[in-house]
């Protein structure tokens, strides 16, 4: 009779998890207590590569970057979904007890690395892959407009002028409109005043 095994494959990846936390933890604790603690300028700068940093650590980030980050975890994903299928796909014990589990298997594996290489296809073609594109697109818009109208446009330029601007030029202007709008307003009070009824509303006494 064999022996019945006391820990299950679930109870190994648990055990095996706690002992990565308290070695992780254990190490972080030893290097607090061990490491010297002595900030300077230097180490407290951004390290580039080996580089001296110059200028500001806030700058726009080249948006082609995230398309490779992002083609990068599609297939960093795609080997983790490899790693289990495989331990699956090579198990004697799941072949013995029906030997249709190995095609299915591979069928399916086939088919999920087809649809990701698909996608890698679509974004070579697209474009999206180039770093410098070396035909740069030019936009087009579909008008009915000709050609010879915009010429005109461009060569009559010409013929318009700039006014000239100064602050006093522009401080007469303001003060010549204040005072046209200021001539308006007591015209038009002069107006209402003078077409005002000039009667004084009598009223009889009823007779006792």
């Amino acid at each position: 009779m064999g022996e019945v095994a006391q820990i299950s494959e679930f109870g190994k990846i648990l055990i095996f998890l706690i002992i990565g936390i308290v070695m992780t933890g254990a190490a972080f604790f030893a290097n607090k207590l061990v490491a010297p603690h002595n900030p300077n300028p230097e180490k407290l700068t951004s390290y580039e590569c080996g580089e001296e940093p110059t200028g500001s650590a806030w700058l726009p980030f080249n948006s082609r970057f995230y398309v490779i980050a992002l083609i990068f975890l599609l297939f960093d994903v795609e080997m983790m979904f490899i790693f289990p299928w495989a331990t699956v796909f090579g198990s004697k014990e799941i072949a013995a007890v029906d030997s249709r589990w190995t095609a299915l298997s591979l069928i399916e594996m086939f088919v999920f690395a087809g649809i990701l290489i698909l996608g890698l296809v679509y974004a070579w073609v697209k474009g999206d892959l180039a770093w410098i594109k070396a035909s740069p697109i030019v936009p087009s818009v579909d008008v009915n407009i000709p050609t010879s109208v915009y010429e005109k446009l461009n060569a009559a330029q010409s013929a318009f002028t700039v006014k000239s601007f100064s602050v006093e030029t522009e401080r007469e202007r303001t003060a010549t409109v204040t005072a046209t709008l200021h001539e308006t307003a007591t015209a038009t009070t002069n107006t209402a005043t003078t077409n005002r009824p000039m009667f004084k509303p009598a009223f009889k006494k009823a007779s006792e």
